[in-house]
This record gives structure tokens, C-alpha cells and sequence, in this order.
């Protein structure tokens, strides 16, 4: 999806931007000339995980934007707040913030010590809200302003509880801050959505699994999804869950192989999404073993 121009000299305050979908995101936006604060906690290099707060900020800079990087833990609120003031200060106010910290840990009940339990909950759920509060001050005086989480459709089948309640009751807490402040700030014009992956995206949580990038789509459609959401008016686009192919489909995309990390390999659906593999790859072409096109076969999860 071609860049516009829209978020040009807008500042755009994105937590755990320094790899993922949030750098994803954050590069978007620079390259039309945003101002991108990143307010994440890697300072210093990872043993395991690629990139800082100010790799990131090379990129961002190299791509078109002004980034201003600061460490910041969105589970205290003196650091939530000093980041905002500093953002305030260099560039002038907020206009997007696009909540994408996040934490996940797939286990059970007791399978999750209450360490991780608040870890999950600190993060996604009360993080979102913290820095929403302390956001909205400056985005009611934004131009288009939005906040945008990267959290899922509220979907109440049991089996997206069944073994991983914690993470599951933290996510929706993100979704659920969407419906209150879409509707609570509907009035001063804060477009208030989240957006989430249709399929698995090739992160570093997924190179966790073990199970590889080839059945995830890149990064890049959640970037380009983002963006096609925060250049509508938010006076009348607020209060949405939506799915990244969908936002997508409605801007005028059709050719999402583009976005496979391998192209024609089959799809995993992620987390939340109500179809199978065989529901999702059976309009696409996939990859035989000669790697031509061929019918795509594959099984329910």
C-alpha cells in the first residue's frame, strides 16, 4: 500500500516500537515525514531479540520521520508520563498513539505463576489504559487524532479461554478500552479502534515456537492496515475490532501474497480468528513440491 502523505508532520507515539509489528509500524508512518516517538524498553541490545529503541530510531530517521526514542516500562506511570511530556515538548503535541506493548504466555491456571499473571495484565490491559490517560489530553487537540491497539476481536468461545485465561482476559482488556473510549471520546472527534492479524505475522514470537515463518504473513500488512486506518477521519471511523485483510480489502488491496513471508506456503490463523487452515488457504495458490501453483490441502487445526 503506496504511502500518501497524510501523516506528514504528525507525531505518532507508539509503545514497544523497537522491533515487530510496532517498528512496522512506526517506519509506515516516517515514511511520510511523521514525527514517531517509541517508548519501549530495550536500551541495550538483546541476547536473543533483535533491535533497541534506538536501532529503531536510526531506521525511522533513514526512512523520511523524526523519532524521538525513550525507555519507557508502560507499567509505571512516572515513566508513561515523562515520555508524553517529552514528546509533547520536542514535537509539539500528540495526534496518533497506537498501543502495541504486549505480553503473552500461553499457559494455564496453574500453569502461570501470579509473577507472569500481573506481567500480562500490567502491560495490555492497564498499560493500554495508562498511556491512553495520559495520551488524551493532547490527542483532543490533535489533528485526526486516533489511538489504535493492536488487540483482538472480543470473541467469547470458550476454547480461546481454555488454556490461556490470563492472556486471553488481558488482550480482550485492550479491545475493551476501545469500546469505552471510542464512545467516550466520540465527541471530540478521537477515532478509538484496534486492528489484528488475520494470520500468524513472522515475529519474534513466532520464531519462538520453533515452528518458523513460513505459514505467517510479514509485518508489513499490519503496517499498511494501520496506516489505511489512521488516515480515515476519526470522527466517524471509531469503536472498530478489525481484522488487517479486511481493512485492507475495503482500501483496495488484492494481492496479499505480497505479504507471505513465503509466498504460496499455507497460512496459520491466529489466535481469535474462528476459521481453519483449510477455511483460510482455500481460495489461495499454494506451493507444491515442483514450486509452481498449485490447490492449497491442508487440515483443520
Amino acid at each position: 500500500m503506496l504511502n500518501t502523505g497524510k501523516l506528514a508532520g504528525r507525531t505518532i507515539f507508539i509503545s514497544g516500537a523497537s522491533r515487530g509489528i510496532g517498528k512496522a509500524i512506526a517506519l509506515k508512518c516516517a515514511r511520510d515525514g511523521a514525527n514517531v516517538v517509541i517508548a519501549a524498553k530495550t536500551a541495550e541490545p538483546h541476547p536473543k531479540l533483535p533491535g533497541t529503541i534506538y536501532t529503531a530510531a536510526e531506521e525511522i530517521e533513514a526512512a523520511g520521520g523524526k523519532c524521538l526514542p525513550c525507555i519507557v516500562d508502560i507499567r509505571y506511570e512516572d515513566q508513561v508520563q515523562s515520555a508524553v511530556e517529552q514528546a509533547v515538548q520536542k514535537f509539539g503535541g500528540i495526534d496518533v498513539l497506537v498501543n502495541n506493548a504486549s505480553a503473552i504466555s500461553l499457559t494455564g491456571t496453574l500453569e502461570t505463576p501470579m509473577k507472569r499473571y500481573d506481567l500480562m495484565n500490567g502491560i495490555n490491559a492497564r498499560g493500554t489504559y495508562l498511556v491512553s490517560q495520559k495520551c488524551l489530553p493532547y490527542l483532543k487537540v490533535g489533528k485526526n487524532p486516533h489511538i489504535l491497539n493492536i488487540s483482538p476481536p472480543l470473541n467469547m468461545q470458550p476454547h480461546w479461554f481454555k488454556g490461556h485465561v490470563a492472556y486471553t482476559m488481558a488482550k480482550y482488556g485492550m479491545s475493551m478500552c476501545v469500546l469505552g473510549m471510542a464512545e467516550e471520546f466520540r465527541d471530540d472527534g478521537i477515532g478509538v479502534n484496534a486492528l489484528w492479524p488475520r494470520t500468524t505475522i513472522g515475529t519474534a514470537a513466532i520464531d519462538a515456537t520453533g515452528r518458523g515463518r513460513a505459514g505467517s504473513r510479514s509485518t508489513d500488512i499490519m503496517a499498511d492496515a494501520a496506516y489505511a486506518m489512521l488516515t480515515r477521519d476519526g470522527r466517524s471511523y471509531t469503536g472498530n475490532l478489525a481484522i488487517d485483510e479486511d481493512v485492507l480489502r475495503d482500501a483496495g488491496v488484492r494481492d496479499f501474497e505480497q505479504y507471505s513471508c513465503v509466498p504460496g506456503h499455507d497460512l496459520y490463523p491466529d489466535l481469535f480468528m474462528d476459521e481453519t487452515m483449510e477455511e483460510l488457504n482455500k481460495e489461495r495458490p499454494s506451493v507444491t513440491s515442483r514450486g509452481t501453483a498449485g490447490t492449497s490441502k491442508t487440515s483443520k487445526l
